[in-house]
């Protein structure tokens, strides 16, 4: 008799994904939530509004809106760390984002693995990172990793840059063995590393001063005492996981999450004129959007100790003419180049 548990897991491992686990649906996540609704509650969400919506807020718990009559919770975690491929802009993105936007292509692996859970004869419902549900918490309730003191979810032999998934199926199938005890140990390389000292304590960033929100959610201008400690950060912030010793010598993923050719061919200046679609084409970036991104690339030119091109600081955005004008009055350096240079 075929183990159904196996044949699900073999399928997901051939469609590409590193590890897969099996969590109880019908278990409310109770504690996960208390934090969540904590985390509204103190306003970390900053601009994040959808995060405070109560109606979302409680679809992340309710199985039956996930999938009415849902029994089993399939997690999957798919690798994108890729070392050594850090030329042109691509050393200021964040390494999910340098490759091709990876939803379309996790999204359909994902619903080609729900639609095999289908050929088993159960209903089967696919999401990802677009869908209202506390993902973490499932995958350490699938017992796929644990949380480090980073807030990311370490799958121990993989690391923690790691894309997730799951499927929702009413196949009733026994979960596997959850540890959500933390391995840290006493290492706080994360919280140490952190640029903008965003952890308020271990396991609790605060977003409002992350640098990935600052430079992807935010659509504000960047608070000024947290804008030389950006950096060269153009696209999201990866320190807290590239210092942590769990993502040490762990290769390189495949081919999906290669950096795209024109970030070999981009400049910082050229983000505040060539066309956005040309740029954001296919790529996770456009979430940040044409006026963030060109904020962002202000600051980095600032910090940089260059002056923004004439393009920065008449662009149609007060956001990023002011911060542009931030850039030449106050950019950090021995000294800022002359525009035209």
């Amino acid at each position: 008799m075929v183990d159904v548990r196996e044949n699900i897991r073999e399928k997901a491992l051939s469609l590409g994904f590193d590890a897969v686990g099996f969590a109880r649906a019908d278990v409310p996540l109770d504690a996960d939530f208390a934090r969540y609704e904590a985390f509204v509650d103190a306003k970390m969400h900053g601009e994040m509004a959808w995060l405070a919506d109560a109606r979302e807020a409680r679809r992340r718990l309710d199985r039956d809106t996930i999938l009415e009559g849902a029994k089993t919770i399939i997690c999957v975690a798919k690798r994108y760390q890729r070392e050594g491929e850090d030329e042109g802009l691509a050393r200021h993105i964040a390494r999910y984002a340098r490759g091709r936007d990876y939803h379309r292509s996790l999204r359909r692996k994902v619903r080609q693995l729900a639609a095999h859970v289908r050929t088993l004869g159960a209903k089967a419902r696919p999401m990802m990172d677009e869908e209202p549900l506390l993902e973490r918490a499932w995958a350490v309730r699938a017992g796929l990793g644990f949380i480090g003191k980073n807030g990311m979810l370490i799958v121990p032999g993989v690391g923690s840059m790691v894309l997730l998934g799951e499927v929702a199926t009413t196949l009733d199938l026994a979960p596997d063995p959850s540890n959500p005890e933390e391995r840290c140990g006493k290492c706080t390389a994360c919280l140490d590393a952190c640029p903008t000292k965003a952890f308020v304590k271990p396991f609790v960033l605060d977003p409002r001063r992350c640098i990935s929100y600052l430079t992807i959610e935010s659509r504000s201008a960047i608070p000024v005492e947290l804008r030389e400690s950006i950096g060269e950060h153009l696209f999201g912030c990866d320190e807290c996981q590239t210092v942590c010793p769990y993502n040490a010598g762990k290769g390189r993923a495949e081919r999906l999450f290669e950096p795209l050719p024109r970030w070999r061919e981009l400049r910082l200046e050229d983000l505040f004129s060539r066309d956005w679609l040309e740029i954001a084409r296919g790529s996770a970036v456009h979430r940040a959007t044409a006026e963030g991104l060109a904020r962002n690339a202000a600051i980095v030119l600032g910090n940089q100790g260059k002056a923004p091109p004439d393009a920065a600081l008449h662009h149609p955005s007060p956001v990023v003419r002011e911060a542009a004008e931030w850039a030449l009055n106050h950019g950090v350096g021995t000294s800022v180049e002359p525009r035209g240079t």
